[in-house]
Order: structure tokens, then C-alpha cells, then sequence
């Protein structure tokens, strides 16, 4: 919630700036607590946010520790190579989270009329428009997922950061023709976005809502670019799940029922790989040759970006 490129600060939420002494942040937390609280007309996201804030910085040494972090950048750099690793990994192409560093970078760059040296650097972030931060938050949301994913196992084939055809006249030219991930496994085929959209989120009519999210409509998206794919492929979806950080979701695992036929799922991410191998409710379950056949259809029809 908090290590964001796009969410406010913990000062931020409690009104406070980083310099307040310990008695009137305690203050601010209180009043914030008060105005925040759903029983007296208050927002249950606001609120949430209001307690995690307190969490992070409500004692010296917590506050000592946020600090150190809130300094540095290497949350936001591109993740190192793996190591070697002799365990059982799910067959992986594509590489998550590439297409929106390399856009971000770019863009951040034409923004501030020059090269920058670090691009990462959390001053700059913080100063960069709310479109180039967003780029960097969901990339860092796709690495996120696919690091969850890379336990899975044999059973299990990832596609990552995968084209859904070429854009039509008129389009926004950075919009993104693209679906994030692509799971095969035993348990189904399932079409992933990953997202990051700074704070809480709730639902409305088979959608996810909030405050941060302006005008996008992310089921709807996703919906479209599994499409895509699956006419390309000629195979059929299993579901379709939406994945958020952690501190996003209220409930782990929120069903948004059957939309055009087919089982939508927001999930925390931490508990993604676990409801990948037990299949997810109403979901189809695939297996035998009609997973080979499957496998072998998108191998051939997925392109990467």
C-alpha cells in the first residue's frame, strides 16, 4: 500500500510531514482515525489506510525503519537474474514487467528533456506524472506475479507480457495491446492482469472501483485481451483472474462471479500460486491430451512484445 510508486506516503495519510514530532503525530493519527471511521460516515478504505500508516510509523523505531526504506529505491530497480536454482520450474517465455519498464524510462526521459542516469531514483518518481509512475507500478506488479508464480512447478507453463494484436487507427498510441500473463496448468488455463492501483480497492457490478482508478475499467480490459487470445489459439479459458498487491484487497480472494460466460477473480497475490494448484471455484479443469493440445496452440500463436 505504502511502497507504491503510486500510493501517498504514510505522512501523507496521517497529514503530517516527515519532520512532526511523536506527540502530534499521534495527534494527526487520531483525528485521521476519527474522520476516517465508517461508523461516523467515514471511508472503510480511508480508514484502512489510516491503520497500516500507524503501523509503519507509530513508534520511534518503526518510523527509524521507514524512513531507511523510503530513502532508497532498490524496491523499484529491475529485478536481478535468479539464481540457479535445481528445484522444478514451470516452463517460462517472455519476460514480465519489460514492455512498461522500457516505456516508462523512455517517457520519463521525453518529461524531463534529457537522459537520466537513474531513473529510479525516488525524488524524481515522486516528481513524474501520475501516468509515468503508474507505468513503473504496474510493471513492478507483473514482476511481482510472476515471482509468486516461478514455484509452481513442471505441471505448470507461463506465458509473460504477451501481444493481442496491433493497434487500430485512432487508438491512444500508448495503449497497451497486451495481456500480462497466460497460466497453463492442470487445474485450467487462466488469462492474469496484474495491477497496482495505489490503494484500496472495492467492487461494482462484475467491476473493481476506487478512487485511484479514474475512467479504467480493468475486468472489462482484461476480458478483451483474453479474447484476443484465445481467437488466435482457438482454445477456451478457464477464468480470468485480476491480481493486486497484498494491502489492496479486504479479502484474499473475491469472486466477481461469470462475466461473458466466463469466472473472474480478484486475488491477493500472495496466495495466487496456492489457488492455481487447487483450481479455483467454477473453473474448468484440464488435463490429459487436451492439455498438450492446448499447450501446443498457444506455443504456436502467442506473440511477446
Amino acid at each position: 500500500m505504502f511502497d507504491s510508486p503510486l500510493s501517498a506516503s504514510a505522512y501523507e495519510v496521517l497529514g503530517v510531514t516527515p519532520g512532526t514530532d511523536d506527540d502530534e503525530l499521534r495527534r494527526a493519527y487520531r483525528a485521521r482515525l476519527r474522520e476516517a471511521h465508517p461508523d461516523t460516515g467515514g471511508d472503510a478504505a480511508v480508514f484502512i489506510r489510516v491503520q497500516r500508516a500507524w503501523e509503519l510509523i507509530g513508534t520511534p523505531a518503526g518510523r527509524a525503519s521507514y524512513d531507511r526504506t523510503r530513502s532508497g529505491a532498490d524496491e523499484w530497480r529491475a529485478p536481478e537474474p535468479a539464481r540457479t536454482d535445481t528445484r522444478p520450474r514451470p516452463k517460462t517465455s517472455g519476460e514480465a514487467g519489460a514492455w512498461r519498464r522500457a516505456r516508462y524510462v523512455a517517457l520519463l526521459e521525453e518529461w524531463a528533456g534529457e537522459s537520466i542516469p537513474d531513473p529510479y531514483a525516488p525524488s524524481l518518481v515522486r516528481a513524474a506524472p501520475r501516468a509515468l509512475r503508474r507505468l513503473l507500478a504496474d510493471a513492478l506488479a507483473e514482476e511481482g506475479t510472476a515471482h509468486a508464480m516461478a514455484g509452481l512447478g513442471m505441471g505448470f507453463t507461463l506465458w509473460h507480457g504477451i501481444a493481442t494484436g496491433p493497434a487500430s487507427a485512432g487508438d491512444d498510441p500508448d495503449a497497451e495491446h497486451r495481456l500480462d500473463h497466460v497460466i497453463l496448468g492442470p487445474s485450467g488455463l487462466y488469462g492474469v492482469m496484474s495491477a497496482d492501483f495505489g490503494g484500496v480497492v472495492g467492487f461494482r457490478r462484475g467491476e473493481i472501483t476506487g478512487p485511484s482508478l479514474g475512467h479504467r475499467a480493468p475486468v472489462t480490459d482484461l476480458l478483451a485481451q483474453i479474447r484476443s487470445v484465445a481467437r488466435a489459439a482457438r482454445v477456451t479459458f478457464s477464468g480470468a483472474i485480476v491480481v493486486l498487491p497484498d494491502d489492496d484487497l479486504s479479502m484474499p480472494s473475491t469472486p466477481l462471479g461469470s462475466i461473458r460466460g466466463l469466472p473472474v477473480f480478484v486475488v491477493r497475490r500472495s496466495i495466487l500460486p496456492t489457488l492455481l494448484r487447487q483450481g479455483l471455484p467454477g473453473t474448468r479443469v484440464i488435463g490429459g491430451n487436451e492439455l498438450f493440445d492446448i499447450r501446443t496452440r498457444l506455443r504456436h500463436s502467442i506473440r511477446h512484445l
